[in-house]
């Protein structure tokens, strides 16, 4: 049978979607577009070209 009050103890309410999309967009995240720009700009430094 359910323990309500060790259900209770374990809630932790979801995030409001303001302070969700905050939390998202504030944690730093390197996607596939900022690694080929890296990639561009260390080739340019170097001279590689391809």
């Amino acid at each position: 049978m359910i323990n309500f009050e060790e259900e209770l103890k374990k809630f932790h309410p979801s995030l409001e979607v303001e302070d969700a999309e905050e939390a998202i967009y504030n944690q730093d995240l390197t996607d596939m577009a900022d690694l080929m720009v890296k990639v561009v700009k260390e080739s340019k430094k170097t001279g590689v070209t391809e």
